[in-house]
């Protein structure tokens, strides 16, 4: 019992120490009343192709994850445990396990103005088609977004495996005083093909972008300086690169600036566009971060939240992920060894 003990206390610190390492942390006070200033936009994802045959029948948020969540309670979950209380969820393909999931999970005190709401594709007098890239989802519902007074618009997607304090980012937008923030992800030379590909000073203002390099000879200008190593804590000698993480902060006039246009897609279209005439800033984070928008990615990930003390580990008390409950008997097991397993009532 003392061994199992002593473990278990080791594993804890393991974990705080990951956890402090994984999130970032509030440099400062926000400015008072920014949360309830900031909307929340997860994009729900086109038709999931790359994770067939799991969303065959259901959106790519609403796959299920290790065990018990949905992928879509990662995105919302950092969202609720930075204060932001106003979400909107972007839908289209096979929406009804996920709408079906979110209205039983997400439930806010009815005197409040908390809420987590979905907008699914619809034909308006405005136009007939379906979401044609992730601005377009946006535009497309505009109205319902400047209804309420909101001074900044965090876009999010909804198919990746991350936490993160968004009052950091937040925190930063204001400081620096940009005009959009994207957060940005250290790689390696071999990831770079996968990511659209971001070059930043010290300063963190961006101004060079190269959408999934495929050839190497244009990428080595793209390198993070040794100068911005040392400044976000890593090895000078490190060559890595800043990976967009499809996490953007618009000021109010500025999206809608950008989307008085025909782009369809902020990674490909509008923020290229936008460093040429703005100022956009690059959010550095070292945490923990998965794309799992693929079957090699999705089940990859999984089997690391079997580890002993996980990269990314549900077990956080002080930024839980929150879901659906399932109220339903005890798994029950006879005869058998397990080992590195999460055992989960659904």
């Amino acid at each position: 019992m003392l061994g199992y003990s002593l473990f278990a206390m080791r594993a804890q610190a393991d974990r705080k120490s990951l956890l402090q390492s994984a999130t970032e942390k509030t440099p400062g006070a926000l400015p008072p009343g920014t949360l309830q200033r900031t909307l929340a936009i997860i994009m729900g994802g086109g038709a999931g192709t790359r994770l067939f045959p799991l969303t065959k029948d259901r959106a790519k948020p609403a796959v299920p994850l290790g065990g018990k969540y949905r992928i879509v309670d990662i995105s919302i979950s950092n969202c609720l445990n930075s204060g932001l209380r106003s979400i909107y969820l972007l839908t289209q393909f096979n929406s009804m396990s996920l709408h079906r999931h979110i209205q039983a999970s997400y439930k806010f005190d009815n005197f409040s103005r908390s809420f987590v709401d979905i907008l699914a594709a619809q034909q308006t007098p405005e136009g007939s088609q379906w979401y044609q890239g992730t601005a377009d989802a946006v535009r497309q519902n505009m109205r319902y977004f400047l209804e309420r007074p909101y001074d900044y618009y965090l876009i999010l997607s909804g198919d990746q495996l991350y936490r993160m304090d968004f009052r950091a980012l937040l925190h930063q937008h204001i400081r620096f005083g940009a005009d959009i923030t994207l957060a940005t992800k250290p790689v390696a030379r071999q990831q770079v093909g996968e990511f659209g590909i971001m070059q930043s000073g010290v300063d963190r203002r961006i101004t060079g972008f190269i959408e999934k390099p495929s050839d190497q000879s244009g990428v080595q200008e793209m390198k993070m300086s040794r100068d911005l190593l040392r400044d976000i804590g890593a090895n000078e000698d490190d060559s890595l690169f800043q990976a967009s993480m499809g996490i953007y902060v618009f000021n109010r006039e500025v999206l809608i600036k950008s989307l008085e246009s025909d782009l369809f897609d902020f990674g490909k279209h509008i923020i290229p566009t936008s460093i040429r005439d703005r100022h956009v800033s690059a959010f550095i984070f070292k945490g923990y971060w998965e794309d799992i928008g693929t079957i090699r990615a999705f089940y990859e990930a999984n089997l690391d939240l079997t580890d002993v003390v996980p990269e990314y580990s549900f077990f956080e008390p002080d930024s839980p992920i929150y879901t659906h409950p399932r109220f339903l008997p005890g798994s029950k097991i006879n005869g058998a060894t397990l080992r590195q397993v999460i055992l989960n009532s659904a």
